[in-house]
């Protein structure tokens, strides 16, 4: 984990190919230019997000540093909703992967909840110890990031799979990924 001068972890949303055997280097690249322009939308780097739980408490803080867009980015992305969507893939999945260890090994297939496969070190040989990741962004404020964290939860329990699931939702302007493990998601 990397650290800032401060004690506080980097969010490692910087090269994910490398460590998410579910990211293609090209896709990485993709929704990291998504993510960088919702930060751009409301900060400027670095900006400290919170890693929260279902009730939106705290359960550690994370520097995020990024390289702030150009025109062409901005040009590229000025569909706000695609930005937020694809933006919120590699902050949730930089956030799985520091609270709980685990990384993509794949995208999820339609209507199983979800959208990635996400597994501890990212083992690509055991699905049964496989979590599924459902995410969704917003760039409004806290009570937004909760409502969105209810129904990405319904989701998952509406999904047709089997394997246990995880809700994530990025909060760009309210500084927020809340992440909360979804119980009897049969």
């Amino acid at each position: 984990m990397e650290m800032q001068n401060t004690g506080i972890p980097l969010l490692p949303i910087q090269d994910m190919a490398a460590r998410h055997y579910g990211l293609m280097p090209s896709t990485a690249e993709h929704y990291l230019d998504a993510a960088r322009v919702c930060l751009d939308l409301h900060h400027i780097p670095p900006k400290e997000f919170t890693l929260g739980n279902g009730k939106l408490e705290m359960v550690m803080v994370a520097t995020v540093q990024w390289q702030p867009t150009d025109d062409r980015c901005r040009a590229a992305w000025a569909n706000k909703d695609d930005a937020t969507r694809d933006g919120a893939y590699p902050f949730a999945l930089a956030a799985v992967e520091l609270v709980y260890g685990l990384f993509a090994i794949s995208r999820a297939e339609t209507k199983t909840g979800a959208d990635y496969y996400i597994s501890p070190g990212g083992d690509i040989d055991d699905l049964e110890n496989c979590f599924r990741l459902e995410v969704s962004g917003t760039n409004s404020d806290k009570p937004e990031v909760g409502r969105r964290l209810s129904q990405k939860i319904q989701q998952t329990k509406d999904g047709n799979s089997n394997l246990p699931a995880l809700a994530a939702v990025v909060g760009f302007k309210a500084q927020l990924i809340a992440i909360q493990k979804v119980e009897d998601s049969s």
